[in-house]
């Protein structure tokens, strides 16, 4: 009974004893108020418990230098306060549109306002050839109506069937197109000049028009193909998209926030 008695006060001495061992405490668990909010902000992905207690290290450091500074009071508090507040604003409204723009202006918006404003993204454009007769603003009346007459003169022989190309090579005053038979290329409506836009976007293919004058002089232009609507890619406009969607849904957001004040 004795032996037994002896036994039963060992065991309860050796658990006792290993539950009044002190834990071990890992770096892990070591932490500080505002630390693991300070790691989220400068999204920092901890590696390993080393990492973790050099990072802690480093912010209390900062915190108490912070603090040993504030104590000196050195430092004008209501100029540190009044800049510290402008900085909480600025951050809690950018951050706060940051956040709603996200969620409000998607790819899926972007790609529903370019669908459903398709004519806007759309371009008008003519393949024209020309013969021009160049004129300039200190050019006389006398010497302006040579011009017109000679511009006159070509059209008139184009009327008659002659061809566009050697008309051209005859009359033009223009040496860049005269190479290609008075040939411009494809141009955009609203890229060349006001008048001799709106002319050659009102005519049709094949058309001749009668001689008319611009700020490079007078021209007589033919309509070889055009015009033509051409849309612009997804892609290209994507970008002003985007950015004309978040500027709208800002504007409905600050005016809803400001009248709920």
């Amino acid at each position: 009974m004795r032996n037994c008695l002896l036994l039963a006060a060992l065991t309860v001495f050796v658990l006792s004893g290993c539950s009044d061992k002190p834990k071990s405490t890992t770096s892990a668990q070591k932490t500080a108020p505002g630390f693991d909010a300070y790691l989220e902000f400068k999204r920092i992905n901890i590696r390993d418990d080393k990492h973790r207690a050099t990072l802690l290290a480093q912010f209390q450091e900062r915190e108490s230098l912070a603090s040993a500074v504030e104590k000196q009071g050195k430092l004008n508090k209501k100029l540190i306060d009044a800049e510290l507040n402008e900085f909480r604003k600025e951050m809690l409204i950018s951050r706060y549109f940051e956040q709603h723009l996200k969620n409000q202006v998607t790819d899926t918006a972007v790609r529903n306002y370019y669908a459903s404003h398709a004519a806007d993204y759309e371009n008008r454009k003519v393949r024209v050839a020309h013969i021009l007769l160049r004129t300039n603003r200190n050019m006389g009346e006398p010497e302006r109506q040579v011009k017109l007459t000679t511009a006159r003169e070509a059209y008139s022989k184009l009327k008659t069937g002659k061809e566009f190309a050697k008309i051209a090579e005859s009359f033009s005053e223009d040496a860049i197109s005269v190479k290609k038979g008075g040939e411009l290329g494809w141009l955009k409506e609203g890229a060349i000049d006001p008048r001799f836009s709106e002319t050659v976007f009102a005519m049709s293919p094949g058309d001749i028009s009668e001689p008319f004058e611009t700020a490079f002089g007078f021209h007589v232009v033919k309509l070889l193909e055009g015009p033509l609507a051409v849309k612009r890619p997804f892609e290209a406009v994507s970008g002003d998209i985007r950015y004309q969607l978040r500027n709208k849904a800002k504007d409905a957001e600050l005016q809803r926030l400001l009248a709920k004040k």
